[in-house]
């Protein structure tokens, strides 16, 4: 009889506990990258990406209103070990503002110090949306002949809120823009040989 009762109760708390897992999963998709890869340049490995996500009534509200937006995409480098813990070789985070002047009615995106004026709030987001040719990798690093596996995020900050949009962000869906990490195999490209110097005399020494 006891087990009779307590058998509802222990369906209850299933339900409750895929529905809590269904809801994390869904924050966690409100921005899909949608794609990524790397590349080598003179400079190093840049990186090439793109994320897809809209803004929601009280997003586009904020920023008009006067709200600064932070997004922090990242990327992380790492060399997966069967014997240990992957190694991470490489980390990188770059932090995109998103503001909107009243008395020049601008959006603008920031980054470090490039700053980039739009006429409208989807002029700004399309260019937020991507990543061209950000350097995460420099040359300098050294990159054996193994595979690697490259990964990529963005989120929107909310600790960079103004503290009293902070409570309700914690707790509301509305202020959610959160991805997952996208990761993806990557072989380093293969340097060429340094040329050998010949010792043999040349034609002109022998004379």
């Amino acid at each position: 009889m006891e087990r009779l009762m307590r058998g509802p109760s222990h369906v209850l708390k299933l339900l409750l506990a895929l529905a809590a897992a269904f809801a994390f999963a869904a924050r966690a998709d409100d921005v899909e990258v949608r794609e990524a890869n790397l590349r080598a340049a003179d400079e190093g490995l840049v990186l090439n990406a793109e994320f897809a996500f809209d803004f929601n009534a009280r997003l586009a509200d904020a920023v008009a209103n006067g709200v600064p937006l932070y997004f922090v995409i990242e990327f992380e480098l790492t060399r997966p070990r069967w014997y240990w813990l992957d190694e991470r070789t490489a980390s990188k985070r770059q932090q995109v503002r998103l503001s909107y002047h009243a008395l020049s009615r601008h959006y603008r995106l920031s980054t470090g110090l490039l700053q980039q004026n739009f006429d409208t709030l989807e002029s700004a987001l399309a260019v937020l949306r991507r990543v061209n040719n950000w350097l995460v990798v420099d040359r300098t690093v050294s990159l054996s002949d193994a595979r690697y596996e490259a990964g990529v995020r963005m989120r929107l900050e909310l600790a960079l809120l103004p503290k009293p949009i902070q409570i309700s962000a914690y707790t509301s869906n509305d202020w959610n823009l959160d991805s997952a990490w996208r990761r993806f195999p990557f072989r380093a490209p293969q340097q060429p040989p340094a040329p050998v110097e010949s010792r043999e005399p040349t034609e002109a020494s022998q004379q």
